[in-house]
This record gives structure tokens, C-alpha cells and sequence, in this order.
């Protein structure tokens, strides 16, 4: 038998290897938990009907002063440089504050940062059952004796990523670069 020249063998296993990912990997992959939600037009966001993009899942609120903000400017960024691509990607964010964010909110805060993105929420027990189906929790912290609406929410600060079949491949942490985020989409497009 012949051996291969070295030139063939690079370029087998390079077209064979799997992928490094910037992201947590989930090995193995599982089915990515339902996720049905109302955007702005009232019209139900179905994380199953995305079959065949790549989706970003981000759990947050629209006054948050810091990681759901510098997430959805990151997210730009990392669209911005899929070029074409990023007609392939759902960017979605979700609101875990139903009692300020309305649909209409979210939508109008997630667009600011890119009309693309697309906000949902729902009511407090669909908020409450979407959490528990992707193992999350979300609550509401006070602050004894400030005012109802001055108040803060703990909640998740990663970003899931959901491959092509439906499959959660990746978990982002807060904290990874715009092209960190485009790369691992790439790989996953």
C-alpha cells in the first residue's frame, strides 16, 4: 500500500476535526429546552421552528445596568462581522421581568442594539416555566424600604447556543470578545 503524501493528511484531519469552540461545550449535545414566548407583535417566538439557524439565547432584563446591555453590544458586534452569515443566526433576548417588561419593551430595548434581535417575555407563570425548563432562576432583588420599581433582578449571565438541529452545543460566558462569538457561530454554521 502507498502512504499518502503529508500535504493529503493535513487536509484530511483538518477537514476532519471537530471544532474549539470559545464557549462551555455540552458533550453530549442535548435537545435545546422549549422556549415559547411572545415578541412585540404578540406573535409566539418558538425556539423549535429555528431548525437550520444557529440561535443565541439570552435571559435578562431591560433595566439592567450592566451584563444584558454589554451582551446585546457584543452580539452586534459579533453579527456585524458574520457578514451574509448572519442571516443564518437568531439573536434572542429574553426578559425575566414581566412585571416591567411587556413584549413591546423588550423588542424596542433589544433593537436598539441591532433591529434584528428579537425581544420576548411572557407572563409571569410562562417566565416562571420557561426558567424552570432550562434549569434557570431569576428573582427579584429589593432593597427593604426603596421605592416597588427600584429593584434589581439576579438571573443568568451566559448566553446558550443552540445549533443548527436544535442541539444546546454551547454555553457563553459573559465576558467572551465579539470575535469569540462569531467564531464559535461559524464553526457551529
Amino acid at each position: 500500500m502507498r502512504a499518502l503524501p503529508a500535504t493529503c493528511l493535513f487536509v484530511f484531519a483538518t477537514a476532519c476535526a471537530t471544532p474549539v469552540f470559545n464557549g462551555v461545550v455540552l458533550d453530549p449535545a442535548e435537545s435545546a429546552p422549549p422556549l415559547h414566548l411572545a415578541d412585540s407583535a404578540g406573535v409566539e417566538f418558538d425556539l423549535g421552528r429555528e431548525n437550520g439557524k444557529v440561535v443565541l439565547v439570552f435571559f435578562g432584563y431591560t433595566h439592567c445596568p450592566d451584563v444584558c446591555p454589554t451582551t446585546l453590544v457584543d452580539w452586534r458586534h459579533a453579527s456585524d462581522s458574520l457578514g451574509s452569515q448572519a442571516s443564518q443566526v437568531k439573536f434572542v433576548f429574553v426578559s425575566v421581568d414581566p412585571e416591567r417588561d411587556t413584549p413591546a419593551v423588550v423588542q424596542r430595548y433589544a433593537a436598539r442594539f441591532s433591529p434584528s434581535f428579537i425581544g420576548v417575555t411572557g407572563s409571569r407563570a410562562a417566565i416562571d416555566a420557561t426558567l424552570a425548563a432550562w434549569k434557570l432562576a431569576a428573582f427579584r432583588d429589593g432593597v427593604p424600604g426603596a421605592p416597588d420599581a427600584a429593584y434589581t433582578v439576579s438571573h443568568p449571565s451566559q448566553v446558550f447556543v443552540v445549533d443548527r438541529e436544535g442541539q444546546l452545543r454551547l454555553m457563553h460566558r459573559a465576558g467572551l470578545t465579539p470575535t469569540q462569538i462569531a467564531d464559535d457561530v461559524r464553526a457551529l454554521l
